[in-house]
């Protein structure tokens, strides 16, 4: 406890806790089509392949809004950029409740959902911009645990659809938005670690660098894999292993639970024994747990198990990137992780496509959890490959932080010329 309230007087941490809310309410709102699939399946009759697109939209929209917000962050600051988002949010969910009606606006209003789903960069950048380098992956860690919000919506919001209607759920969400807005309003801090005299071309360089599309690999498999399986579990609980509604997202909630809270396990990790030592364990944990989900079909105890597993090491994953995204873009970490954050999340969206395309086509959803198990391993493969041009260039052994000193940025053959001096 006591080296804990050292980590917080280090940066400041109210706008820490306000960081922390305001992702945590935007997952749990960008995860409800998910959270309530079985009863939204089951009032428009939906096949696999339709249940999959529906899923998809808002991991895929949320990935696409998150580079826009990052980029407003720089120029209007990110506290004001989260209240902006927030009261967006709101409206999109008052614009659900009234309506979705039939399949088509329900996918429209998926588009929406992503809204909330652009959250992520901005909060991780809001929350930890006060603290120094050698804590950022344990700040990241914390405010990345709002993923914990993922868990509530998928345990609240079947009973809840249960009892008032799942159109009326949204409604519910749109109240529940001004918590997080109270809490970014009065508590949090502009921090002071964004150069106010970067160019729009120095803030964009991480789209054109190698190591930026690295980056979002591996966080395709972490975080894409983290909200892509948690919005498709409720329905593949309740389709595969014939569990009431209510129960699949208590099941769900689970696995959902322990890969939020291992997100700070990860940044934790990631600080003291790097983040591309830590990346190594979780990619291989991740491949094995789900190549074991995709031959454990028949047992919902087994799969249970294992995905809890698998979901240990995303969420600790997800720790991990951010360890490092700080360390490689100091100066315009917001847009940068924004960037990193919205080409990863895309990877989140393969997920209930792959999935229900399995199930509709080839019979079985184990070819699903197979796909995504070849991708993590494959990109286990490019991390190793790139470990010592990063130890060379910009990180400590093993993905530590290089304390008292920025990050440097040097060319590399994958760099245009000019940006990495701009960078």
């Amino acid at each position: 406890m006591t080296q804990f309230r050292k980590f917080l007087g280090t940066g400041h941490a109210p706008t820490l806790f306000a960081a922390f809310l305001y992702f945590g309410f935007s997952c749990c709102t960008w995860v409800l089509n998910g959270a309530m699939a079985p009863f939204i399946s089951e009032s428009f009759h939906l096949s696999p392949a339709q249940k999959g697109l529906m899923l998809s939209i808002p991991i895929i929209a949320g990935a696409l809004f998150r580079f826009p917000l990052g980029v407003l962050s720089q120029y209007i600051g990110r506290k004001n950029a989260t209240l902006v988002e927030m009261s967006l949010i709101s409206v999109a969910m008052l614009l659900a409740f009234f309506f979705v009606h039939s399949f088509d606006a329900l996918l429209a209003m998926g588009v929406l959902l992503g809204v909330a789903g652009a959250s992520f960069g901005v909060a991780m950048s809001l929350g930890s911009g006060s603290f120094p380098a050698q804590h950022k992956g344990l700040a990241m860690g914390i405010v990345g645990a709002g993923n914990v919000g993922t868990a509530v919506a998928v345990l609240i919001a079947p009973p809840l659809a249960q009892w008032l209607g799942w159109q009326t759920v949204y409604a519910v969400a749109a109240v529940a938005m001004a918590i997080p807005m109270s809490a970014v309003y009065f508590l949090a801090k502009e921090p002071a670690d964004v150069d106010p005299h970067a160019g729009l071309r120095a803030q964009m360089a991480c789209l054109v660098e190698r190591d930026g599309w690295a980056f979002s690999l591996i966080y395709a498999v972490t975080f894409g894999g983290f909200i892509g399986f948690v919005s498709f579990l409720p329905s593949y609980y309740h389709d595969q292993f014939g569990v009431s509604k209510v129960q699949a997202g208590q099941l769900t909630t689970i696995v959902a639970f322990i890969g939020a809270a291992m997100r700070i396990g990860g940044g934790w990790l990631s600080d003291r024994f790097g983040g591309i030592n830590t990346l190594t364990v979780v990619l291989a944990a991740v491949a094995l747990g789900l190549a074991g989900c995709g031959l454990a079909t028949g047992s919902v105890v087994l799969t249970t198990l294992l995905l809890m597993a698998c979901f240990a090491a995303l969420g600790a994953g997800n720790g991990a990137v951010y360890q490092l995204v700080p360390l490689r873009w100091p100066l315009t970490t917001a847009v940068a992780g924004s960037m990193i954050g919205e080409l990863g999340a895309l990877g989140g969206g393969l997920v209930p496509n792959a999935m229900g395309l399995a199930r509709q086509y080839l019979g079985t959803y184990a070819w699903g959890f197979g796909f995504f198990a070849v991708f993590a391993l494959g990109t286990l493969v490019l991390l190793r490959s790139l470990q010592s041009d990063w130890t060379s260039r910009w990180v400590g052994a093993g993905g530590r932080a290089r304390v008292g000193a920025h990050s440097p940025v040097e060319p590399h053959p994958g760099m245009t010329p000019g940006l990495a001096e701009a960078a």
